[in-house]
């Protein structure tokens, strides 16, 4: 599937985030990581956009990251869930 792998970079945005023991010790270094993902999608976004459907281009565009995953994955996106 072609959103496999991007798929695989939002979980890995969201697992950055959530890991709070390591913005603690390394801010820096965690913040790091999260640019390079972060840009790892919008690069994986532009390279692919015009196989994407309005709506997932649209949470990409908008950064709305945990958006784009819930919607791959099958599900509805919450009005209060908010990627950025």
């Amino acid at each position: 599937m072609m959103h496999e792998e991007l798929i695989g970079l939002l979980r890995r945005r969201e697992e950055v985030i959530a890991d709070h023991a390591w913005r603690d010790r390394d801010a820096a270094g965690h913040l790091d990581t999260l640019r390079q993902v972060s840009e790892a999608i919008t690069a994986w976004a532009a390279d692919h956009s015009g196989g994407l459907d309005p709506r997932l281009r649209h949470f990409l565009q908008q950064a709305s990251f945990s958006k784009a995953r819930v919607y791959l994955e099958g599900g509805i996106p919450e009005q209060g869930i908010c990627g950025r």
